[in-house]
């Protein structure tokens, strides 16, 4: 074959008369090279009517993905395969559809009669595969069509394609968020499905589109925490995650009544000897003033999430672990927090990327709990293979957990780490020393020798690092440190590190009444010096010669006014404005103000010692284990861990009835044979169960055999799940009195257990649609009550939103522009984004109108992520000069950081077919504080697919992405009535949309009609004989395709709206922009 030698070369070698012609490994990568012959055999293959070459090439073809191979163009011949009868080759050719449907919509389109054949298919991964391809076409013309199959899809009897129908929601969600209304009553039938395949992929839905409706979680919660042991890991996560929001709203705080203890632990527990002194009065005074409060018992359903999860802390997914950790310590009683430790230490055996994690955690935790990890201190000692980030997360530990009984260990090994090679560790190190002793008073004294022995260290980094922290410490007491500071001053000759020098400096200064003699020694010098420093260092010489020359004045006089003098000369305009400040404070003057009598206590003010704390003292407001406490910044998508309600919420709102069907005497009869198989297992799940309705005290005890007997008991719970439904049903009915509701729940947990399997087991099938149908009527009657329970989150969610926009500072844009959303077509705000928009010229003359672009400035790239650049950009609606077929697009840069931005430039973007850019010409520099704008040209190829690229400075790339709507694709086109009506007259048929409108009151005169068409799509106005007909005229960009609109408008206010157009994709997202346009 003549392709032969076109393989070999790619492999670098020449092929041999043996040689087969295909490469030796169908994805190493050699039969794959660019030649366009290589894919026109893919396509004939493709094109046969044998199931085995189509295989095979359906397999090379997702090889070639799977290496990350562009295998686009192939497109249009696999999706003819998406109705073979051959189920290998169907599924490789969905696995082919989901990478590409988004790339190819147009194409994808065709095909739809076919996906949605597939839905019926008898092979449940076929129904899958054919969702999972129709939720990746994202085009807003077939969210009817999505709508319906998940809908459908919900329904199926095979848990995987449920499963994928969760996976779906979400997709439609961000596509069209006005359906809303109807997922949400998908999310509610799914959250009731018991399969355990489909739990974590609903709740994830549940948390996408609706993490606000609390109410759906009441009736599935005792379901979801028995289901949790048998999850797969994901979903497990995505579960624990939603758990533990739902528990801060719905149970009262575990360490409520602890937290007023720990104000005046004396009080509460001992009584010290001055409140016997006072006598009884005080007693009573005390205990009025501590707010009276009812004994906190754990609520059963609390309990019951605390028990189930604790068996997950064995899992073998770190994630998994993470999740059990934090919800342990946002919700468990300080008691019980201790558990996660050893899994936490466990994990440190691992990656160390997992390392870096579970260590940010650790070290937010060990601030609050020490006690929880002192036993493990020795799993915290650093290795001489880790890398710095976790030798100094370590270290950050180690530093929180030393007390006064482990102070001595924890120095020894700071002392090993001093030697070693790596820098940054080692200033760590020094500055974990200096927190130790300021931390505790016993060994202050110690670590301030060993800090002054380390000056001596040939390193001059180390030196420099012992010199900063020993300034802080000897803040704290200096009158007894004369010594320290005699010594410190000699090294100014040797110390070059600017820092160093400059705490020497400030020290000297400050404390100058305890070196009267050392003091005017060191300026002298320092004045020889003085132009060769760097600027820090020049800034304390000023300071030592201000200080000295009011304590003695005598000496320095003459050496401040040649070290003032020098400095009114400097180069830095900040040295040369102290030097001219410093002289007016202290030098007197007949001029001088008020000030200069107040110099001493300007200069010479007693400064507090500064307080060394841990950097991760205050981060515990994020929910420890999301990527906001790991950047300790909030990030997008955060949600606010809840704070604990005051009052408990109405528990009864968990509560599931038994339908009355459950009560029969065949269940009765087979309750009975089962009696002996289960007699030896009652023993064990009895106490456990009724555990839920005993006092915390009985609780506590009760989950510590629980976790003995591992996960074994918590797979029986998760078949248990009846029985908590039974429970339910009869707190449900005598919730009038608690005594009988405790004596019922205690009768019936063995008949409850006898009950679990068999109901699960045979009757599972007939049973669900059953008790959907019970579940729904009996959440219309609780509907009040779990309103009700909404509103405390709600009240609270609004100053969440206030607080971020406050936060991100003014230039915060919705979220729907952000370039990290999934594109959308039509924006969700446009009403929004209308008002206020004038169009200047409104007569019917035929002229084009001015352009005017409803989507104004769009945040491309916001200051805080682009390191304070921040990138706008708009759609102009000029023509591009450079080629007409592009959008003209402003970028407006501006610089907010303190250093200029060299080298801004677009990068080498990859875009999908069709798509280019035309970049704007490199900007050299930004100076701080300046702005920009230039011209970016995009040829979008008539499509709403997003242009991703890369903006690159000479130090950094930042990846965006601009998404044009529908009306910016086109340019205005002026022609006579006579010639629209020619043109529309060939554009009928298939290339015709039409549409049904009711225009509001204020959107009923010629001039708003025109300005809200001409805001929504850049089209020409066409003059028009009757006054109740509006026509507009445009030409698609790229391909110069017609777009012909027209707006038939009755007194009424009832309108038809028709939009001709070859395009028709663009046609009908064009219909739905202008009828949301003139609607809203």
């Amino acid at each position: 074959m003549s392709t032969a030698p076109a393989y070999s070369e790619d492999k670098g070698g020449s092929a041999g008369p043996g040689e087969p012609e295909y490469g030796h490994d169908p994805a190493s990568g050699g039969i794959f090279s660019s030649d366009y012959k290589r894919h026109d055999d893919l396509k004939e293959m493709l094109d046969t009517n044998k199931d085995s070459l189509k295989l095979e090439a359906m397999k090379r073809i997702v090889a070639m993905i799977a290496r990350g191979k562009n295998a686009s163009d192939l497109f249009p011949a696999v999706v003819k395969n998406v109705a073979c009868k051959n189920i290998e080759v169907k599924k490789l050719v969905y696995v082919y559809l989901v990478r590409y449907a988004e790339e190819q919509q147009d194409l994808a389109l065709l095909s739809i009669s076919t996906f949605q054949r597939g839905l019926k298919d008898p092979n449940q991964l076929i129904r899958a595969s054919a969702l999972r391809v129709l939720s990746s076409i994202r085009v807003p013309i077939i969210v009817p069509i999505m709508m319906l199959a998940i809908k459908e899809a919900a329904s199926d009897m095979s848990p995987y394609v449920r499963k994928t129908a969760a996976h779906a929601i979400p997709k439609l969600y961000s596509l069209d968020s006005d359906q809303k209304d109807q997922l949400i009553e998908v999310i509610e039938k799914l959250l009731a499905d018991k399969t355990t395949l489909v739990a974590g992929s609903v709740v994830m839905a549940f948390e996408e589109v609706c993490p606000e409706r609390i109410d759906l979680i009441h009736k599935n919660y005792r379901k979801l925490c028995n289901l949790l042991i048998d999850v797969e890991e994901w979903g497990q996560v995505v579960i624990i995650s939603m758990l533990t929001r739902y528990a801060r709203t719905q149970f009262l705080s575990p360490t409520q009544n602890e937290s007023l203890l720990e104000d005046n632990p004396e009080k509460a527990f001992y009584g010290s000897e001055e409140d016997e002194a006072k006598g009884p009065g005080s007693e009573e005074a005390a205990t009025a003033a501590l707010p009276a409060r009812k004994p906190y018992v754990m609520d059963p359903d609390h309990r019951l999430l605390l028990r189930n999860t604790k068996p997950l802390l064995q899992s073998r997914s770190a994630a998994v672990v993470m999740a059990v950790a934090q919800l342990y310590f946002h919700l468990a009683p300080k008691a019980e927090v201790g558990v996660i430790a050893k899994a936490l230490v466990r994990l440190l055996r691992s990656h160390s990327e997992v390392q870096y994690v579970v260590l940010q955690n650790v070290a937010t935790m060990s601030i609050k709990r020490r006690g929880m990890f002192e036993p493990y201190l020795k799993s915290f000692y650093i290795r001489s293979t880790d890398p710095t980030q976790i030798k100094i997360l370590k270290l950050e530990v180690l530093t929180n957990l030393a007390n006064e009984t482990n102070i001595p260990t924890v120095l020894r090994e700071f002392q090993t780490y001093i030697r070693s090679m790596d820098k940054d560790f080692v200033a760590a190190t020094i500055q974990a020393i200096g927190r130790c002793a300021t931390n505790i008073g016993r060994v202050r004294d110690t670590c301030l020798n060993g800090l002054v022995q380390l000056l001596s260290n040939r390193d001059e980094l180390v030196v420099a690092e012992s010199v900063v922290v020993i300034k802080k410490l000897l803040q704290m007491q200096p009158a007894q440190h004369g010594e320290i500071i005699k010594h410190l001053a000699k090294l100014t000759d040797n110390i070059q590190v600017p820092m160093a020098r400059a705490s020497i400096l400030w020290l000297i200064g400050e404390y100058c009444e305890h070196v009267p003699k050392i003091a005017p020694d060191v300026l002298r010098k320092m004045a020889k010096s003085f132009t060769a420093e760097e600027d820090i260092v020049k800034l304390q010489i000023i300071n030592l010669a201000a200080k000295l020359y009011l304590t003695n004045s005598k000496q320095t006089k003459l050496l401040t006014q040649y070290v003032l003098s020098l400095a009114k000369y400097d180069q830095n305009y900040d040295i040369r404005d102290r030097a001219r400040f410093t002289r007016q404070l202290i030098v007197p003057s007949e001029q001088g103000g008020a000030l200069s009598r107040h110099a001493k206590k300007l200069f010479l003010a007693p400064k507090p010692a500064p307080i060394l704390e841990s950097s991760f003292k205050d981060r515990d407001h994020f929910q420890l284990g999301s990527l906001s406490h790991l950047l300790n910044a909030k990030a997008t998508g955060y949600q606010e861990l809840p704070d604990w309600p005051e009052e408990a919420p109405d528990p009864s709102v968990r509560n599931v009835e038994v339908p009355e069907w459950t009560k029969c005497s065949n269940r009765e009869k087979r309750k009975e044979k089962e009696k002996p198989f289960y007699s030896d297992s009652e023993g064990e799940s009895g106490p456990t169960e009724s555990a839920d309705s005993e006092p915390e005290s009985e609780s506590e005890s009760e989950s510590k055999s629980s976790s003995e007997s591992g996960s074994g008991e918590a797979s029986s719970e998760s078949d248990n799940e009846d029985e908590e439904e039974e429970k339910g049903g009869s707190e449900s009915e005598q919730s009038e009195e608690e005594g009988e509701k405790k004596k019922t729940k205690k009768k019936k947990v063995p008949e409850g257990h006898r009950e679990g399997s068999s109901s699960e087991g045979s009757d599972s099938s007939s049973g669900s649609s059953e008790s959907e149908v019970t579940s729904e009527s009996e959440e219309e009657q609780v509907e009040p009550a779990s309103w009700r329970k909404k509103t405390p989150p709600s009240r609270k969610s609004a100053p969440v939103a206030k607080e971020m926009s406050l936060l991100d500072l003014e230039d915060v844009t919705p979220p729907s522009v952000q370039p990290v959303s999934p594109p959308m077509v039509v924006s969700t705000s446009l009403a929004a984004d209308l008002e206020g928009l004038s169009l200047t010229d409104s007569s019917l003359v035929p002229s084009l109108l001015s352009p005017v672009s409803s989507i104004g400035r769009q945040e491309l790239l916001h200051r805080v992520a682009g390191e304070g650049l921040a990138v706008d950009y708009a759609f102009s609606r000029q023509p591009f000069s450079a080629d007409p077929h592009m959008v003209s697009v402003h970028i407006y840069f501006s610089n907010n950081s303190e250093t200029p931005i060299k080298g801004l430039h677009v990068g080498t973007p990859k875009l999908p077919a069709g798509i280019s850019i035309q970049e704007f010409p490199e900007i050299e520099s930004l100076a701080p504080g300046e702005s920009t704008t230039t011209v970016l040209g995009i040829n979008f190829c008539d499509s709403t697919q997003a242009a991703n690229f890369q903006l690159c400075t000479q130090t950094r790339q930042f990846y965006v992405s601009i998404q044009p709507p529908v009306g910016e694709l086109m340019a205005p086109v002026f022609m006579s009535e006579n010639e629209f009506k020619k043109e529309q007259g060939k554009l009928t048929g298939m290339n015709e949309i039409t549409e049904k409108l009711t225009l509001p009151d204020a959107c009923r005169s010629d001039h708003v009609v025109v300005q809200k068409v001409t805001a929504t799509a850049n089209l020409g106005r066409v003059p028009c004989g009757t006054s109740d007909e509006y026509r507009f005229a445009g030409r698609t960009l790229t391909s110069g395709s017609l777009v012909l609109l027209t707006l038939d408008a009755r007194g009424t206010g009832a309108a038809q709206l028709t939009v001709n157009s070859e395009k028709m994709v663009i046609g009908t997202m064009l219909v739905k922009d202008v009828i949301q346009a003139l609607t809203q």
